[in-house]
This record gives C-alpha cells, structure tokens and sequence, in this order.
C-alpha cells in the first residue's frame, strides 16, 4: 500500500518533478517551487521541512507506486515471458503518463544532493530487484532463460538495459514513444535471454 500522502503533497511533488525536468535539481528551491504552485513558500514548509525533504518524498512515492503497480499487475498463472514482458511495459506506460517523474532518478545532481537521497534512488533499485530477480529466477528453473549467467548478473545486465533506454528517452526530451520503442526492447531482451531451442 502506498504510504498515504495528501493531494497537497502530491501536488507538491509531481510540480517538484517538473521543476527538475526543465531545471534540474539547481532550479529546485521553494522559492522556485511556491512560484510554480503559485503559493506562498511558508506553506510550502507546512508541508515539507526542505528542498531534501520533497525530493525524499518524490522518490519515496516512485518507490512504493512501483511496488504496489507490480505487484498488482504481475500473475502467478503468467509464464515468466509473460511477467517479463507485463513488469516493463508496466513502467514504460506510468513513465510515458508521468514523464516529469524520470528526472527523479536521472536528475543531474541528484545524487550529489544527499546520503538520504541516494538511498532512497537505492530503494527505487531495490523495489524492481524485488519483482524481476523472481521472474528470471523461474524462468531459469523452467529452462526458460539461459542459465549461462548467474539470475543475479542477468537481473543486472537487464536492469541496466532498460535504464539506458529511460536515459536515452529523457535526452531526447520524451520526443520518442517510449512504449513503442520499450516494446521493441522487451522483445530484443527476451530474444538474448532466452534458452536457444
């Protein structure tokens, strides 16, 4: 369940989210903020104590959203092609509704900004390990994917295939369809992983 955070909050960090997509995690200040919201910064701080604070938030709400979508949309009675493919395109469509939200993980400075901050983004990694490790690890089992690689560095070798594939859309400031070209992906990954008959 999604830690329960008001329509206030909310507010305030998917308008933080867009900030740092036009300008990055410098152009984030309350100031900036409260002008975007078109409020006063002391109600800001009867929100959030700081700048650190909302970014926490921000990411703290991309970490338990995934948590609860994958849960919710991945099924035992699927094969593990089938939760392969559902996990990511998952992602790819809460992404392309919500792009403001991918700077959050691949913000510019970001991860300079604080300890508390990296390990939040690290409970972003953690929450998509949780969901994929199982699915690569039965599809190991049932002599679906190859077994030539360890299920661990295969989970890494994916993971980072599709963050590339997120950076590359946030370069390209989302002028592709990142489901189309996500689908294509996901069919490209399947294709390696997967046990040669």
């Amino acid at each position: 369940m999604i830690a329960a955070i008001s329509n206030r909050q909310f507010e305030i960090i998917e308008a933080a989210g867009k900030i740092l997509t036009t300008s990055g995690v410098s152009g984030l200040t309350i100031k900036n903020l409260a002008k975007e919201m078109k409020f006063s910064e002391s109600a800001l701080y009867r929100h959030y104590t700081s700048k650190e604070e909302i970014i926490i938030a921000l990411l703290e709400y991309l970490a338990n959203s995934m948590d609860e979508r994958l849960t919710n949309a991945i099924h035992s009675k699927q094969s593990p092609e089938e939760k392969f493919t559902t996990l990511f395109q998952n992602q790819f469509s809460f992404f392309k509704k919500n792009p403001h939200l991918v700077v959050a993980v691949f913000s510019d400075g970001l991860l300079e900004e604080s300890q508390r901050i990296n390990e939040t983004i690290l409970k972003i990694f953690g929450v998509k390990m949780k969901h994929l490790l199982p699915i690569i690890l039965e599809g190991q089992q049932n002599n679906v994917f190859t077994n030539s690689i360890s299920a661990d560095e295969l989970m890494h070798i994916v993971m980072g295939t599709f963050r590339l594939q997120m950076f590359k859309w946030r370069i390209a400031n989302f002028q592709f369809d990142i489901s189309i070209n996500g689908d294509n992906l996901i069919q490209s990954v399947l294709k390696l992983i997967k046990t040669k008959s």
